[in-house]
């Protein structure tokens, strides 16, 4: 690890921050999106920036910035792992997560830092907004749904609210909590490497009895690329799974049974026809292979609840967005089937 120790003195008073950045293979925002954190209205902010693989000299060039530390961890951690070996050297009262494809606008952590300190509030995200125009949502907070699935909140709606409401998940793009919090929390699950680590943070802090907060005027401007390759699917899908494993109760499992295996049905059947059944698969494998850690991780997050579940799960919706799943033509008729069958059975969880 080297810190470059030539930091501006902090006021008294001023919250401190440390964001945590990664940076992986080349990013042409990762320069500038570590300037705008250090340029920070209101609060001080140092940034610590993981080097995950970076394939430039971005992160020797930073690393001479004061204010800015630079951790090696000699591999590519993933998301998880690589905000949990950031998080370990912060010193700020606060943490933020902002990725190396982002720019915060100079008012961003400040107002973040405003919502995170009220009363009862665990995690608080930003507004993140679309490169290709500013105008337009990225993720303002992301749903989770009953069956684990999870998306981008609002993606490429215009922004016409004011006020911070509450969300089911704080997007991971750019998010910020106290910096005790994460460590109560122990921060992420490292074997989530990437996709839905953000997830089950926020729903942990909702389990826990927090809130999970969007700042509509906290923004950051996301170069957001949609992508689809075998990979991420069966990232997403392995850990979907451990998702609901580790966090959804028994009781809740079991009402939900039928709906589970339609999904794996369907996944399995869309899996072949767009040519990932061999990560779908994999999946499977993985989670057979870690089922002691599901376990493990299980019975520890079971432990550290003390929200019911039929409380909590009131932040989950049964509808699913057409972003969601690439079958828009069966949304409808799913969305429909599912909100009868979960207004039926769900005072049995």
């Amino acid at each position: 690890m080297a810190r470059n120790t030539e930091v501006v003195a902090e006021d008294s008073g001023v919250p401190s921050v440390t964001a945590v950045v990664l940076a992986w293979q080349a990013e042409p925002w990762l320069r500038r999106g570590v300037e705008a954190l250090l340029a920070s209205e209101k609060v001080t902010v140092d940034v610590v920036l993981v080097d995950n693989g970076c394939t430039t000299d971005d992160v020797e060039v930073l690393e001479r910035v004061p204010g800015v530390t630079v951790v090696r961890p000699g591999t590519n951690l993933g998301f998880a792992g690589g905000c949990n070996a950031g998080a370990a050297v912060a010193t700020g009262d606060y943490l933020a997560l902002v990725n190396g494809d982002a720019i915060v606008e100079p008012t961003t952590v400040a107002r973040l830092v405003e919502e995170a300190s009220r009363p009862g509030v665990g995690v608080v995200g930003a507004s993140i907004r679309l490169a290709s125009d500013p105008r337009l949502i990225n993720s303002a907070g992301n749903p989770v749904h009953l069956l684990g699935l999870s998306w981008a909140g609002r993606l490429n709606e215009p922004e016409d609210r004011t006020q911070p409401e509450e969300v089911a998940v704080a997007s991971g793009a750019c998010l910020l909590m106290p910096l005790s919090e994460w460590r109560a929390l122990g921060g992420f699950d490292a074997e989530y490497f990437e996709y839905h680590e953000d997830t089950e943070l926020s729903i942990r802090v909702w389990q826990r009895g927090g809130r999970v907060v969007y700042v509509p005027d906290a923004i950051a401007v996301h170069r957001y690329e949609f992508s689809r390759n075998a990979t991420k699917y069966y990232l997403i899908e392995r850990n979907r799974l451990m998702f609901l494993g580790t966090l959804w109760g028994w009781r809740a499992l079991l009402v939900l049974s039928p709906a589970l295996a339609g999904l794996e049905v369907a996944t399995l059947l869309l899996a072949a026809k767009q040519g990932w059944l061999g990560g779908k698969l994999r999946s499977y494998g993985w989670i057979v292979k870690h089922t002691g850690h599901i376990w493990r991780r299980r019975r520890q997050l079971r432990r550290e609840r003390t929200v019911p579940d039929k409380v909590w799960m009131g932040r989950l919706t049964d509808q699913l967005d057409a972003t969601a799943i690439e079958l828009p033509a069966v949304v409808g008729p799913l969305n429909a089937v599912m909100k009868a069958y979960w207004r039926l059975t769900r005072k049995l969880v």
